[in-house]
C-alpha cells in the first residue's frame, strides 16, 4: 500500500510549502550547460543559445493514470519524468530540463513524498537533466503529478508527425505489449490479495512486463542512435496510447494510408505467454495496449540499409496513399481496417 505503517511519519504542515519544495530538491544537482537559474527565484533562466527548444507536459492523476496499491512511489515519480522525455525524444531533440509540480493530501507524509522525488532523482541523473522549478499545493483528492520538459534540437532535425510519404517504410523500436499486460498481472494480484491479506504475490515469472508497467524506460539512446546512423525520421511519435492510434495520427497529420503486418509486430516471449495465461489476443495488447514508450517512425526506403540489421529496430509495415486507407495485414493475409481503441482520458 503506499507506506509501511510503521515507518517514521512527518507532517507536511511541519514544514510549510516552501520548506517542503527546499526539502525534496535538495539533491537535484545542475548539469546543464543551458541551465542559468535554477529553483529558488521567481522563475528558471535557461539559455538554448541558437538551438531551437521543444517544451511538452503531462499530467498523472490519481486513480486515472496510476494505482498506489501496487505502484511505488519512487517507481511513480521515475515513470513521471519518462513518460515526458519520451515526447521529447519523439521530437528527435535531447531532453535538457524538467519542472515538477505536485497536489498532495494530508495522507501522505514527508517520508512518501521523498519517496516520490527520490524517483525523480533517479530519473534525472541517469538521463542527464535538470530539476529547475514546479510548485506544491494541497489536494482533496489524493496525489495529482505534472511534469513539463524542456528539449533541444538542432534547427533542421525537428521530426513532426506530419512528414510520412507513400512508399515510407513504417519502423518501431523495441517491443509492444509489455506495459499492458504487465498490469494485468499488477491488477490480478490486486484483487487476490484484497481477498487474503496475507497471501503474498510471486511477480518473479512476470518480471520483465511488471518493470515494463511500473518502471518504463524513455528511448534517449535512439536520438543518438539517429544521429550516428546519418537517419533523419519522415515522422515520429512516440507509443503511449497503443500502436494503432500512432499510427493512426501519423497518417492523419501526414495524410497517407498505411499496411501494418500483424506478422511483423515484435513481442516479448513473456508478452506471448501471459497473453495465453490470459486468454487474451497477443496481437490485440500491441495494438490497443499502450505506455510502451517505445518510438514508431517512418523513413525513406533509401535509408532501409541503415537500419536493417540492427536489433533496436523492426520494420513493421510501408505507408500507402491516403485513399487505400489503414490497415492490418493479418497473418491469413487479410486486410482489417485500424481503429484507434487504445486508452481514452474521457470514456464514459
Amino acid at each position: 500500500m503506499i507506506e509501511d505503517k510503521n515507518q517514521e511519519r512527518t507532517s507536511l504542515s511541519e514544514l510549510g510549502e516552501f520548506g517542503l519544495i527546499d526539502h525534496l530538491t535538495k539533491h537535484f544537482e545542475i548539469k546543464q550547460e543551458s541551465t542559468i537559474k535554477s529553483i529558488g527565484d521567481d522563475a528558471a533562466v535557461l539559455n538554448f543559445e541558437n538551438k531551437n527548444v521543444v517544451v511538452t507536459t503531462d499530467l498523472l492523476v490519481e486513480g486515472v493514470h496510476f494505482d498506489l496499491s501496487y505502484m511505488p512511489l519512487k517507481h511513480l515519480g521515475y515513470k513521471a519524468v519518462m513518460v515526458n522525455l519520451s515526447d521529447v525524444y519523439a521530437m528527435n531533440a535531447s531532453a535538457t530540463q524538467i519542472t515538477v509540480s505536485i497536489a498532495v493530501s494530508n495522507r501522505f507524509s514527508l517520508e512518501a513524498l521523498e519517496e516520490l522525488y527520490s524517483g525523480i532523482e533517479t530519473a534525472a541523473r541517469l538521463y542527464n537533466i535538470d530539476v529547475v522549478g514546479g510548485d506544491t499545493t494541497s489536494s482533496n483528492t489524493g496525489l495529482l503529478i505534472s511534469v513539463t520538459a524542456f528539449g533541444v534540437l538542432k534547427k533542421d532535425k525537428a521530426v513532426y508527425r506530419s512528414g510520412a510519404k507513400p512508399n515510407d517504410l513504417l519502423v518501431v523500436t523495441g517491443d509492444l505489449g509489455g506495459a499492458y499486460m504487465g498490469l494485468q498481472v499488477l491488477e490480478r494480484e490486486k484483487e487476490v490479495y484484497k481477498v487474503n491479506p496475507n497471501n503474498q504475490p510471486d511477480l518473479q515469472p512476470y518480471t520483465y512486463i511488471v518493470e515494463r508497467q511500473l518502471k518504463p524506460e524513455a528511448r534517449k539512446d535512439i536520438v543518438k542512435l539517429f544521429d550516428h546512423l546519418d537517419i533523419k525520421p519522415t515522422a515520429m511519435i512516440d507509443i503511449s496510447d497503443g500502436l494503432s492510434s500512432e499510427i493512426l495520427h501519423i497518417c492523419k497529420q501526414s495524410n497517407v494510408g498505411c499496411d501494418l503486418y500483424e506478422n511483423k509486430i515484435p513481442l516479448d516471449p513473456q508478452v506471448i505467454s501471459v497473453c495465453e495465461e490470459f486468454n487474451i489476443d497477443s496481437t490485440t495488447v500491441a495494438l490497443n495496449g499502450g505506455e510502451d514508450y517505445e518510438l514508431l517512425f517512418t523513413i525513406s526506403q533509401d535509408d532501409y540499409p541503415k537500419i536493417k540489421a540492427n536489433p533496436n529496430f523492426t520494420v513493421i509495415g510501408f505507408m500507402t496513399e491516403q485513399e487505400k486507407g489503414v490497415h492490418l495485414v493479418t497473418r491469413a493475409d487479410t486486410k482489417i481496417a485500424l481503429k484507434a481503441q487504445g486508452w481514452k482520458n474521457f470514456n464514459a
